[in-house]
């Protein structure tokens, strides 16, 4: 039974969700940060800390063959893999790996655009 088991529709076909989320965290590991609407954002966050989270297990256990080819599911081109791996080792967090926040308004359709920002330590 699924009851209760809420996920970010996004008005799409599952294959499409899943490729938007896919380029959105690519895009997300190569630059640092990127401005999208509420509902992506928030659907954004939640399989970013998920990815990041299954990656950095695998790394406490020793297998990072098994944490490369984690990332390589998900993210499209070799460089943001390898930025992500990298995001990955050098933070100590356990959570909160990303943050949202409040940019403005979209000057088309007056939708609220929120920038998405991975965190690292040093913040």
């Amino acid at each position: 039974m699924r009851h209760r088991n809420t996920k970010a529709i996004l008005n799409r076909p599952a294959d499409q969700r899943r490729a938007l989320m896919r380029n959105q965290m690519t895009s997300l590991f190569l630059s640092g940060a990127i401005k999208t609407t509420d509902a992506k954002a928030k659907a954004l966050r939640s399989e970013v800390e998920k990815l990041i989270t299954r990656v950095k297990s695998r790394l406490a256990k020793k297998e990072e063959a098994s944490a490369i080819r984690e990332l390589k599911k998900v993210l499209y081109t070799e460089a943001s893999q390898r930025k992500a791996l990298a995001f990955i080792r050098e933070t100590k967090q356990t959570s909160g790996y990303t943050r949202l926040v409040r940019v403005d308004y979209r000057a088309g359709d007056a939708a609220l655009e929120i920038q998405v920002q991975l965190l690292s330590d040093k913040e």
